[in-house]
């Protein structure tokens, strides 16, 4: 499975610099709100919820934090109602954009999503017309320094996993089905795996190559989305060549 791009590893280095200055904490706190409302608060009982209180305990977010949010959520504390909406187009060069979003206002949300596509050569496109380029997975990540390729390989197999690749700088990279996301990563913490982080994601079914221009601006694309506090997650079928990457992040 190859799938996520050069952006996904970049991503997720920048994710722990958010985490850092507390920017990626208003994105969690969506998510545990909105799942909490959707799901109910055990966590036990509710597997969106508990993926998502994993995620903030590993961005160190403080309990309280995570607790107030379920209480919102839930309606035990009063607060903002977000609603969930995706939206779907290309960027430069024809590459699919499939685009998560929690919002409390959906007008002003798309006005400007369709605001930042069309500074970069982008554009939003009807329900569905990308959805279906992209494979809905479990995603787990493990530090490489930890274990020994194989030996992991192995263990995520008979947890359930469908694969793992190694093509991350820092971290084994372990799929499987997206509801299978919650029994692989017991499986794998039951053989005393220390996971780094657990998420469902879209995986791209192919990939496009940009040089020159187009990657230019798909770079400042996906940064300007990525940057937006209503968008939780922007999932792109693109990637860069080493090459050219340098060229154009300079």
């Amino acid at each position: 499975m190859s799938g996520h791009s050069k952006w996904h590893s970049i991503k997720h280095k920048k994710a722990r610099a958010d985490a850092a200055r507390g920017k990626i904490f208003t994105r969690l706190i969506k998510e545990i709100t909105v799942a909490a409302r959707l799901g109910g608060s055990d966590a036990d009982m509710n597997p969106r919820l508990r993926t998502a209180i994993q995620a903030a305990k590993a961005s160190n977010m403080p309990a309280k934090n995570i607790d107030n949010a379920i209480k919102k959520g839930t309606g035990e504390l009063p607060g903002v109602v977000y609603e969930e909406v995706v939206y779907e187009g290309y960027g430069p060069g024809g590459v699919a954009l499939y685009i998560s979003a929690l919002t409390d206002n959906k007008n002003r949300t798309v006005a400007e999503i369709r605001h930042l596509l069309s500074k970069q050569g982008g554009n939003l496109g009807e329900s569905g017309c990308v959805a279906w380029m992209f494979n809905k997975k479990g995603l787990i990540r493990v530090t490489k320094s930890n274990y020994d390729e194989e030996e992991l390989f192995m263990i995520a197999v008979d947890a359930g996993a469908d694969d793992m690749t190694n093509d991350d700088e820092e971290f084994y990279e372990i799929y499987s089905d997206a509801d299978q996301l919650e029994s692989v990563q017991a499986g794998l913490e039951k053989n005393n795996v220390i996971i780094a982080s657990a998420e469902r994601t879209m995986v791209p079914q192919n990939i496009i190559k940009l040089e020159d221009k187009a990657a230019e601006q798909m770079l400042k694309l996906m940064e300007a989305l990525d940057d937006h506090d209503d968008i939780q997650e922007v999932y792109a079928n693109f990637d860069i060549d080493d090459e050219v990457f340098s060229k154009v992040a300079g």
